[in-house]
């Protein structure tokens, strides 16, 4: 089983000011690169649920 992993405010930002297309699934807080920005339903490459979103898209909805 793997570990959940908290997403953090912190660490969205960190990743929206790297600008590097990091994503984050919000099912296990898991990180993956080459996710747009705006990305929503990637599959994710640790627990396999389609739960990737890019930063971006993590921030707008934590913010709004």
């Amino acid at each position: 089983m793997h570990k959940r992993r908290k997403l953090s405010l912190a660490r969205v930002m960190r990743a929206v000011e790297r600008d590097d297309m990091t994503g984050f699934c919000v099912n296990c807080g898991a990180e993956r690169g080459n996710v747009e920005p705006d990305a929503k339903n990637y599959p994710c490459e640790k627990c396999g649920e389609p739960a990737v979103m890019g930063a971006e898209e993590v921030l707008a909805r934590i913010a709004g």
